[in-house]
């Protein structure tokens, strides 16, 4: 293969190279340097800058990038013959939907830690420039420090915010129930400096904006331009996963065009393609500082593997459920086994435990929610099995209610389980005023089957479920059991039919675990 500009080719091979726009100057200038390897055919090498979020979703196709979080493909991104995006952490979102195109494996072109970017200024008076920065520390100053504005750019579109919402959710899943809720304010004071790309994140510093998860390359780049405040690149302990730049050959090329690729792989691994990355502000894999790389007080930690596939959808689900607004309807059992004595929470009932759960899944709302709440048994209210205790409504003016009618709920001791008539209704109640600004759910928590012989049957309900959703109009059910007498078997056909999901804790102490994680559900998921 040579390169196309050589006297004597028989032929041309055109190889289409997608590269994140920081590292595709390099990748030019790799390809143009490119020397004679040999007779056959001469290759064209045309590298394009594109954002990962846009290939990622190309690559995956209408259907599937809407399935995995992607989003839709914008219309002009063509799927290359290789792809170099700024992490792995992209593929690992594509594999699910389109393990056909993506390799098992990729190397690294390059690494750039992720990092927390500050003005110096700022940085040096919290004493945190040049130190390494803890994240219960950051998380202490920004739940006390109201003038410090935090912002990220999108995750479910910036691999650098998803790798530092990972190591943010990992710290904070160590620290227990009070961590949840750090984390949830840690996020919120993120999402308030949201920005779509950290392009127009950085433009706000250092006036509006006074930390962001950047790469160490996004700082460096800034820095570059000789701003009149620069920022530092503070080091978060424990590291998020750097950013890896893999080189990604997409399978299926013929064989002219995949020879290509891998002759042009090793055109990216020698001295001088060291240099441009160093000219780039992008770390060679081993993470070492060349001669030309600007000095940097960021620590660098080897990116380590890439994280799984089930953690970088939990964050993101996270994310979107914390930041969005959404609109619910809370519906509790107070049939009588809801009476029930929990053992490992110190005797409390289930009831009592649900409504714990509860007020602490309404502590994690912010005001943009709108929630509602209902009680339910068969008969309970003038013959109807559900009864409305709180319309649903924003937060703003009713929490307190929310609350205060939480703490009136009772179980009736001969109350059966009426749960079939009250998912129907709930479920009809929230689509008459359903939001197409908001993510609408129903919420049910329950300890048992239905048991209303005078109610809707299971195949009753799914039939009446089928003939009123509206796939356009999407209401989550999310049903979750307590306790030993109901399961996901005799839940999780109901979510099949509506979407959502059905949960099940065995041990009814653990339902405040298994409440949060239901409440980052969200559609597509």
């Amino acid at each position: 293969l040579r390169p196309a500009g050589l006297t004597g080719c028989s032929g041309a091979v055109q190889l289409s190279v997608a590269a994140t726009p920081e590292l595709a100057p390099a990748i030019r200038n790799a390809a143009a340097r490119w020397s004679d390897t040999g007779p056959g055919h001469c290759v064209s090498v045309l590298v394009t800058a594109a954002a990962p979020a846009d290939v990622a979703a190309a690559v995956a196709g209408p259907q599937s990038a809407r399935s995995s979080g992607l989003g839709p493909p914008d219309g002009h991104t063509r799927v290359p013959d290789v792809w170099i995006p700024d992490s792995s952490i992209w593929l690992q979102r594509l594999r699910p939907v389109r393990a056909d195109l993506v390799p098992a494996t990729a190397p690294s072109l390059g690494t750039s830690p992720v990092v927390l970017a500050m003005p110096e200024p700022v940085a040096t008076s919290l004493g945190w420039f040049g130190a390494r920065l803890t994240w219960p520390v950051l998380l202490q100053q920004l739940a006390t420090d109201k003038q410090l504005h935090a912002g990220i750019a999108e995750p479910d579109r910036d691999a650098t915010a998803t790798s530092a919402l990972l190591a943010l959710d990992g710290v904070v899943s160590a620290l227990g129930t009070d961590g949840k809720k750090m984390g949830v304010d840690a996020i919120r004071a993120f999402d308030a400096g949201w920005a779509q790309v950290p392009a127009t994140l950085v433009v706000r510093f250092p006036a509006a904006l006074g930390l962001a998860p950047l790469s160490e390359q996004a700082v460096l780049a800034y820095n570059a331009n000789h701003p009149g405040v620069r920022l530092a690149a503070l080091s978060l302990d424990p590291a998020p996963t750097a950013l890896d730049y893999p080189y990604v050959v997409l399978p299926r090329l013929p064989a002219d065009r995949a020879d290509a690729a891998g002759k042009l792989l090793s055109a990216l691994t020698d001295s001088a393609f060291r240099t441009d990355l160093d000219r780039a502000w992008i770390r060679p894999p081993d993470g070492s500082a060349g001669p030309d790389f600007p000095a940097s007080r960021a620590m660098f930690v080897p990116p380590g593997a890439v994280p799984d596939l089930g953690a970088i959808t939990d964050v993101l689900s996270n994310w979107n459920e914390i930041t969005r607004k959404a609109r619910m309807l809370a519906v509790i059992d107070v049939s009588g086994s809801m009476l029930t004595p929990v053992p490992t929470a110190g005797g409390a009932t289930r009831e009592q435990v649900a409504v714990a759960a509860a007020k602490g899944g309404l502590a994690l709302f912010d005001d943009s929610w709108e929630v509602g709440l209902w009680v339910f048994s068969a008969g309970l209210d003038a013959g109807k099995d559900y009864q409305q205790l709180v319309p649903i409504g924003p937060l703003t003016s009713q929490r307190d209610r929310l609350n205060a009618a939480l703490d009136t709920i009772q179980p009736r001791r001969s109350g059966a389980t009426g749960l079939y008539d009250t998912i129907l209704a709930g479920y009809q109640t929230v689509q008459r005023d359903w939001d197409p600004g908001r993510g609408n759910s129903v919420v049910v928590i329950t300890d048992g089957k239905n048991d209303d012989p005078a109610g809707l049957t299971r195949d009753q309900l799914l039939a009446q479920l089928r003939e009123v959703a509206d796939p356009q109009r999407p209401i989550q059910v999310i049903l979750i059991g307590i306790g030993t007498d109901v399961t996901e078997a005799d839940l999780s056909p109901i979510p099949q039919v509506t979407g959502g999901a059905a949960y099940v804790a065995a041990d009814p102490a653990q339902i405040g675990d298994i409440f949060t994680r239901a409440l980052t559900l969200h559609p597509g998921n």
